[in-house]
């Protein structure tokens, strides 16, 4: 009876030791653990496979249309004053290098300018329109007025008027790239969470502190919408004014060098600056797209969920 009583008692009070006495683990465990942790992290890849995806997918759609379509005019043996290949094309744009990238520059010119103009005006006025009811309701027809008005029908008269050729030409696309950032930034302004302006007004915050620490963070997303869409327009509203201006003999833009070159009937010069067009309206978009995804990554969910 008392060899199992002071067994019992052993095994009760190494039970009950404190940590402090057992013998630590071995350091050789712990390293092997610390380091399977370190196998098991995921390495953050430079480009997601959506991004991938975005790049490689229609890179490989275009690569095959221009491929029927050099193949086509090959077979067909199609005349190059009505539809030139892209290999000839691309010899032109290689050729006439100085003179389209030159009228490029011009045209990206008024574009960004007009671009600019439009995103500072359109917020300074959705800003407007947010903080009264009455501005709204008193200048909000005028804007859908602009915008429903073909910018063909008043661009001889903005030339007309305005005496410097480039300014008139600015005022022109920022005419057409004025609307969205009027009518998204608007719209996201107003779009705030009720619960939030409700606890704002409770903790009696004035209309600065409300715009700027609810109501702008919650347009962001609605802002860069409207900058994708009017980025595109603006490139058209110079494009438009540069055929309205070099109807006069006074553009120098790459629409009158398109204009130049159907008079000419040099139409791979035609399509060479129709090209250049296209790829200044894609890079434009593509940086849009990308000044969104850096401003917004990390806090918003429609570029969260694509992480």
């Amino acid at each position: 009876m008392k060899r199992d009583a002071v067994s019992n008692a052993a095994v009760s009070s190494a039970a009950t030791a404190p940590l402090a006495s057992r013998p630590p683990p071995s350091r050789t465990a712990h390293s092997t653990a610390h380091s399977t942790a370190r196998r098991k992290e995921p390495s953050t890849p430079w480009l997601s496979r959506v991004e991938v995806q975005r790049i490689v997918y229609p890179s490989l759609l275009a690569a095959v249309l221009l491929a029927l379509w050099q193949v086509a005019v090959t077979v067909f043996k199609v005349p190059a004053y009505l539809v030139p290949s892209p290999w000839m094309t691309a010899q032109t744009l290689v050729t006439d290098a100085p003179l389209l990238f030159s009228a490029a520059a011009v045209t990206l010119k008024i574009t960004l300018l007009a671009f600019s103009a439009a995103v500072i005006l359109g917020t300074l006025i959705a800003f407007a329109f947010v903080q009264s009811r009455l501005i709204e309701t008193a200048l909000f027809p005028y804007a859908v007025l602009l915008q429903v008005t073909p910018i063909v029908a008043i661009a001889p008269l903005l030339i007309i008027w305005i005496k410097n050729p480039t300014a008139s030409l600015v005022v022109c696309a920022t005419i057409v790239a004025l609307f969205p950032v009027i009518s998204n930034t608007t719209l996201g302004l107003r779009s705030v969470n009720p619960g939030l302006l409700s606890y704002f007004k409770l903790n009696r915050a004035t209309r600065w502190q409300t715009l700027l620490r609810l109501r702008i963070p919650s347009a962001l997303p609605y802002f860069f919408g409207g900058l994708r869409i009017s980025s595109g327009l603006a490139l058209i509203g110079a494009v438009v004014a540069e055929f309205v201006a070099g109807t006069g003999g006074t553009g120098t833009g790459l629409a009158y060098q398109i204009l130049q070159s159907g008079y000419q009937l040099n139409i791979p010069r035609m399509f060479a600056a129709l090209f250049l067009i296209s790829a200044l309206g894609v890079g434009l978009f593509a940086a849009m797209a990308l000044l969104s995804s850096w401003a917004l990554k990390g806090w918003h969910e429609s570029e969260a969920s694509n992480e």
